[in-house]
């Protein structure tokens, strides 16, 4: 299954490509298991500085789940639970990761796939993408975390047109939404995906872990939001060695040099 769920490095950056192209990057059960065990490495990997998810191929980016696996995967009550509930893991540990993660969205971003991106950072997509949840035309149940990852994101009047009418969406519709950060060229998305990745990875790791885990914070119910962990964060940045490194820098008119310690 490693196949099918690519990993490489560049530099800092960390990508994870989903790979059956030949079925637009359509996600089995097992493709699932393997990102789950792939970003439980990658977290505790203090020299990586972003993440990259992106499909291979560079005609679709993850085209939700692989239909042909529905009978063996999903046909049954106890099959459904687990499957909703490792991809569940799979979207809260690209949200919570703890580097900023960018969706390098190329071509088709359907079903879970929108799922996928909604739970990234950032997101960038090339001019002819489109974008559907079909769940209605498939008689599917989305459960309350993916739907209101996207509520937070897009709000409620379009997150209900995208499931009630169940149609593509253009980039141009997908940004007007505020679901893509920015649209590009098709043969321009990998590149500034990178580009924003090292753009990234030279800042302050400390103030960046901080920032995603307050920000991620903010959109909690009051009874939910850790206060003294954000206060904590905060506090870490202010107390490193980066604080000074970035502090010298400035005065010496020079680009700092950040460890994340």
């Amino acid at each position: 299954m490693e196949d099918k769920i690519l990993q490489h490095r560049t530099g800092p950056i960390a990508h994870i490509i989903f790979n059956q192209p030949e079925k637009r990057n359509a996600v089995s059960l097992e493709m699932w298991e393997t990102v789950d065990k792939a970003l439980q490495t990658l977290k505790s990997d203090n020299s990586i500085r972003a993440l990259i998810l992106s499909g291979a191929g560079g005609k679709s980016f993850v085209a939700g789940a692989d239909i042909s696996k529905f009978e063996s995967e999903r046909a049954s009550k106890e099959g459904v639970t687990e499957y909703n509930n490792m991809t569940k893991k799979v979207y809260d540990g690209v949200a919570n990761f703890p580097r900023p993660t960018i969706a390098q969205i190329d071509g088709f971003c359907i079903g879970g796939g929108v799922g996928l991106a909604a739970s990234c950072d950032i997101r960038f997509c090339g001019n002819s993408s489109q974008f559907a949840i079909p769940a209605a035309k498939l008689g599917l149940g989305y459960e309350y975390e993916g739907i209101n990852r996207l509520v937070q994101l897009i709000g409620p009047a379009f997150t209900k047109e995208i499931f009630y009418t169940a149609r593509r969406f253009s980039a141009e519709e997908m940004i007007s939404m505020g679901f893509i950060n920015k649209i590009l060229d098709d043969t321009d998305v990998a590149s500034y995906c990178l580009e924003v990745a090292n753009m990234i990875a030279s800042n302050a790791p400390l103030t960046i872990e901080a920032t995603k885990f307050i920000t991620n914070q903010c959109v909690l119910e009051e009874s939910e939001k850790d206060l003294v962990a954000c206060n904590e964060k905060v506090m870490n940045c202010f107390e490193s060695s980066d604080y000074i490194e970035g502090r010298t820098a400035f005065m010496e008119k020079r680009t700092p040099i950040f460890e994340g310690k």
